[in-house]
């Protein structure tokens, strides 16, 4: 029988594409009884919009600047886990958000295993080509860094290795705790 578990605030994973965000919060979600939600999926549903469409229609300012209002939106929700795109950290006041907020998880990934865990990169509209892709990723690694309260790296790990070191982490950081029976 798996014992409840509660948050005492939100928990956000950040990484780059393919680090496995959506994949270990869920995990984490199934295993503690608790809520978790992708950032991506919610914004597609609540545009009806695909994100390669928004890309194509509004830019990708445009995609960021609808991006930050969800990221608002669940922020203030009760405590859950929340699987963030990979580009939520480019602007400065998602990561104040983020830091504020909740307590952020960063699963760290090469680009080269990003490329091997993505099934259909034509999904992603910034992942044009490996070379495109590690310097998008190299290029985050800072933000992703100064934003995260704890630091998974992702490689040559299964999705219930990296989710047992982040549920550990969590409950070190006192925002995972167990529900009393």
């Amino acid at each position: 029988m798996t014992s409840a578990f509660s948050l005492k605030r939100p928990v956000f994973f950040i990484g780059f594409m393919g680090a496995g965000k959506t994949s270990v919060a869920r995990r984490i979600a199934r295993v503690c009884s608790l809520v978790s939600i992708d950032m991506d999926t919610y914004l597609e549903r609540r545009e009806g919009k695909t994100i390669a469409d928004i890309f194509a229609e509004a830019g990708e300012e445009g995609f960021r600047a609808l991006e930050s209002e969800v990221l608002r939106d669940l922020a203030t929700r009760a405590p859950q886990m929340v699987s963030c795109g990979g580009g939520v950290v480019l602007r400065p006041e998602n990561r104040a958000l983020l830091k504020a907020q909740g307590c952020v998880v960063y699963l760290r990934v090469s680009a080269e295993t990003a490329a091997r865990r993505i099934s259909d990169i034509s999904t992603r509209p910034l992942f044009r080509s490996l070379e495109a892709a590690r310097a998008t990723n190299e290029a985050r690694v800072p933000l992703y860094e100064g934003a995260a309260d704890i630091i998974v790296d992702t490689e040559k790990k299964a999705v219930n290795a990296i989710a047992g070191e982040v549920i550990a982490a969590l409950q070190k950081e006192g925002v995972l705790c167990q529900s009393p029976r």
